[in-house]
Order: structure tokens, then C-alpha cells, then sequence
């Protein structure tokens, strides 16, 4: 059926200002980037004004001893292996939910499905007192840990698991002698990796932004991820008009990898891995 002219005119025009939307605050980031700390209250907002981005990033890189690239390094700890323990960790539970039958398994689905709907905020005092009573508040633990929990992952390897694995072809790989844990990481693993790339996208994005959880758990500034660090230098900015140029660039430096991310994973973004696995 032909779509008629008038709707695709409606729709090109309702995505383009979508995208206009989402894109302009990162174009006002890029443009500001290239000002001093005077420019970006004395100038249009929008155009450039005596850019020199590379000094001013240089700045940002080196100011007090380099510590924005420390910030930077603790955040791609956090992200990175947070996204990887939560991704493996769903995994394991959404197979196991979708291909076992056990006592208590409602149960257990019934709790994730709760927890999708608890708000992060809500759970940091809490564990920021259980953290503390276990001695691992203020550490590396005290932010890595959380984020490798992800009850909306666990949600969606589960769905995903339920339709995209064959159970005939798990029968096949048990009667060749296949241990469960070899067909989990062998068979599993592969057949649910579009999910396995979702769960670590939307997990890697949320432990890059968050902020409450480290404003509670550190008090130490060497363990900020960059969140929490330009939210320092902007604190001070009053006093040293120099960080908000400074918080700007970093702000500009910060979703580079979040950028990155998404463009090298989005070709796996693809279904239909066990389309053909089974033959009839």
C-alpha cells in the first residue's frame, strides 16, 4: 500500500524536529567549547566567537595536576565493567528464567519486574548504609557493584531469551553431551547477543550519567567519575571564572565515548541469529 504524500511530508518534518531538538544542546556544547569563560556569557549562544578549542581542551586535560583525566579514567571503570557485570549477570538470569521451570520462578519474576519500577534515587541511601555497615563506602566498590545490577536487563534477556532460543535446540546440544553451563555460553550467549548489546548500552549510558549514586557513596575526589567532578568545578566556578570554560569542555569531552559507543555497536543491533538453527 502506498503511503500518500501528505503523511511522509508529516512525518519527515515531525523527525526533523525531533532530531533538531535532541541535536541543538549538542551543537550549543561544541560551539561553546571553543570560547573562553567570558565569550560564553558575552556572545551568541549559537555561533563561535575567537575559537581556539584546542587550547582551551588542552586546559581542561591539565588543569590541577590533570585531574579531569583521572575523572574521565573512573568513569570508563564505572561504565565499562558495570555495563559488562550487568550485561553477563542478565544474561544468566533472563536464560535461566525463560528456560528453566523452578519453585518460586513468579516469584522472581514478579521481583524484577518490581525493580524496573523502583527509581535508582530511591535505593542510594540504603545502599549507602549497607555499604558502610560492609566497609566499602567510598571506595571503587561502593559505585561498582550497583551498576552491575539491572533488573530492566535481567526483564529483557528474559522476553528475548523466551523467543529468540529454540528449546529443541538446547535438547540437541544436551544429547551431544553439552553441560549447561557450555550451551548457556556456547549456544545462549550468541543467539541472545542484540539483547546482550541493549542491555549494555542502556547500562553503560546510565552508570556514565549517573550522579546521585557517587554524590552519596564518595567523598573523595580521586574516585569522582566526570558527573561528579565538573559538578565540583562548577561549585567553584564564582571563584575561578576560568572552570566554567573548563566545565564546558569537559562536558563536550564527556559524551565523546557515549558517541563512540553507539556508533561502533549499532551494526549489532540486528535479530534473527537463530533463524535456521533448526531444521525441520
Amino acid at each position: 500500500m502506498t503511503v500518500p504524500l501528505r503523511h511522509r511530508v508529516l512525518t519527515a518534518t515531525a523527525l526533523t524536529l525531533a532530531a533538531v531538538y535532541f541535536l541543538v544542546p549538542v551543537y550549543w556544547l561544541a560551539v561553546s567549547a571553543t570560547k573562553s569563560s567570558a565569550d560564553l556569557f558575552g556572545s551568541f549562544g549559537l555561533w563561535f566567537a575567537h575559537p581556539h578549542p584546542v587550547a582551551y581542551l588542552g586546559r581542561v586535560l591539565t588543569y590541577d595536576g590533570g585531574v579531569y583525566v583521572r575523572w574521565f579514567g573512573n568513569s570508563l571503570l564505572y561504565a565499562g565493567v558495570g555495563a559488562l557485570g550487568a550485561t553477563w549477570l542478565s544474561a544468566a538470569a533472563g536464560y535461566a528464567l525463560a528456560q528453566y521451570r523452578f519453585a518460586g520462578r513468579e516469584a522472581v519474576l514478579t521481583a524484577v519486574v518490581a525493580g524496573v519500577l523502583v527509581p535508582s534515587t530511591a535505593l542510594a541511601l540504603p545502599l549507602y548504609l549497607l555499604f558502610t555497615d560492609l566497609g566499602f563506602a567510598n571506595t571503587y566498590w561502593s559505585v561498582l557493584v550497583p551498576g552491575m545490577v539491572s533488573p530492566f536487563g535481567v526483564y529483557l534477556c528474559r522476553i528475548y531469551a523466551t523467543a529468540a532460543i529454540p528449546r529443541s535446540l538446547l535438547e540437541a546440544a544436551r544429547l551431544d553431551g553439552a553441560g549447561e553451563w557450555r550451551i548457556f555460553h556456547g549456544l545462549g550467549l550468541r543467539l541472545m547477543s542484540p539483547a546482550l548489546v541493549t542491555v549494555f548500552l542502556f547500562q553503560f549510558v546510565h552508570i556514565w550519567n549517573n550522579f546521585f549514586l557517587p554524590l552519596v557513596m564518595l567523598s573523595d575526589s580521586d574516585l569522582y567519575p566526570v558527573t561528579l567532578g565538573l559538578t565540583s568545578w562548577q561549585g567553584y566556578a564564582d571563584r575561578q571564572p576560568e572552570l566554567y570554560q573548563y566545565t564546558v569542555g569537559g562536558a563536550l569531552l564527556s559524551v565523546l565515548p557515549l558517541m563512540l559507543l553507539m556508533v561502533v555497536l549499532q551494526r549489532h543491533w540486528r535479530g534473527g541469529l537463530s533463524e535456521g538453527s533448526v531444521t525441520a
